[in-house]
């Protein structure tokens, strides 16, 4: 390899490097926060855990909150925003875009470091109020419009039960944020005796909660009457 292939190629390798990097950071920053908690990591540990000086973090965000900040966009809002694309696209029955949206993010989520946000979030926030509107504004809002959406899809196509919207998100939703919290909490230290299954858990509640969802022929035919 001449020189100049091998300046291109070194080239190259940093720019790589360089393009990774706000990945690299946010995975640092992640697994800080909820290993730490976010109040109580130094934005030099992120720094040292991606392998970077101090200086390049600040390079790419500016301060530790916008670390968290972009933790929140980019690991979660993106998912919520494709199931929203999904949604959108779908024409199937709506109990199973309902399955396709939900057990799948939320396996994809429990199956990462992201699902530590909620847990960083319920138990922080309240002293980071910037923080906690963000996360309002860029997760709960979104991904209840999204769930609301789909199960008013069901109602009007006769498919579920006209059940209180609000309510049936909320059995959906909260049921899996508290699984999230025990996974880094009781399941992180081994307190429990007996482990849970996330993954089935997550496909059992939204079997469980479709059964009272549905439509069935004899209620439908007595509504009729």
């Amino acid at each position: 390899m001449t020189t100049a292939e091998e300046l291109a190629a070194t080239h190259g390798t940093r720019q790589r490097r360089k393009e990774a990097r706000p990945a690299e950071l946010l995975d640092a920053a992640l697994a800080l926060f909820v290993e730490k908690g976010f109040a109580a990591t130094r934005a030099e540990e992120v720094a040292a855990r991606a392998g970077v000086s101090k200086g390049t973090l600040y390079l790419y965000y500016a301060s530790k909150e916008e670390l968290l900040k972009a933790v929140i966009r980019e690991r979660l809002s993106a998912e919520i925003e494709a199931g929203v694309a999904l949604a959108e696209r779908y024409e199937g029955p709506t109990p199973a875009l309902l399955r396709e949206v939900f057990i799948d993010w939320w396996h994809r989520l429990l199956d990462s470091e992201v699902s530590g946000v909620f847990k960083i979030v319920i138990t922080e926030v309240r002293n980071f109020p910037e923080i906690a509107a963000f996360y309002a504004r860029e997760v709960v809002e979104p991904g209840t419009r999204l769930t609301a959406r789909i199960l008013q899809r069901g109602i009007d196509r006769g498919e579920l039960r006209p059940v209180d919207v609000p309510t049936a998100v909320h059995s959906l939703v909260l049921p899996m944020i508290m699984l999230c919290l025990h996974k880094h909490t009781l399941g992180a230290c081994g307190c429990e005796a007996q482990g849970i299954d996330a993954r089935q858990f997550v496909r059992d509640h939204v079997d469980l909660v479709l059964q009272g969802l549905l439509v069935r022929p004899d209620t439908a035919a007595e509504a009729m009457r």
